[in-house]
């Protein structure tokens, strides 16, 4: 027996005009666009933003805007940054969100399983108890269970109070 399943929002991936060249360059040069990026908040060394294929809701990437697929080479000024993003998105999934837990994560280059691999990122993945099933496992495809839109104006609210202390 064959299941189809509906992902309307994907609707978007397979009509929308694609963006030429590096996608993380592209938003971090065109702040005028926040909005229709999913862009939760930026500053001068790096933006954060929505997963626009999250693994769960509320799946949010910290993203420098220096153009670098090598980690090592990224100013230390710029990592440090990063990381305090991340520390403050974690307490924001956490307390804003209600996530059990969260999954962070680097995927460093095509061979290291990067999507986008001409620039670095840093994923931040809220996790629930159970939030995983069989659909991913043996289907290979994820349940998405809320409103992509509405989980970006919750986490874009929550940036205030939590990226900018």
């Amino acid at each position: 027996m064959e299941n189809i399943l509906y992902a309307p929002w994907r609707d978007e991936y397979v009509t929308n005009k694609k963006i030429e060249g590096c996608v993380f360059c592209h938003i971090s040069k065109h702040s005028d666009e926040d909005e229709a990026l999913h862009v939760v908040y930026r500053d001068e060394h790096c933006f954060v933003v929505m997963n626009k294929y999250p693994y769960t809701p509320g799946h949010f990437m910290v993203i420098p805007h220096t153009h670098t697929d090598k980690l090592e080479d990224l100013p230390q000024e710029n990592w440090l940054h990063i990381t305090a993003l991340a520390q403050k998105g974690v307490r924001l999934l956490k307390e804003g969100l209600g996530a059990h837990g969260v999954n962070l994560g680097m995927n460093l280059g095509e061979a290291g399983g990067a999507g986008i691999a001409e620039h670095i990122h840093l994923h931040l993945v809220p996790r629930w108890q159970r939030d995983t099933n069989f659909i991913t496992a043996i289907g290979h495809n994820r349940v998405y269970a809320t409103d992509f839109e509405k989980i970006y104006k919750k986490i874009k609210e929550l940036s205030q109070k939590y990226l900018l202390k």
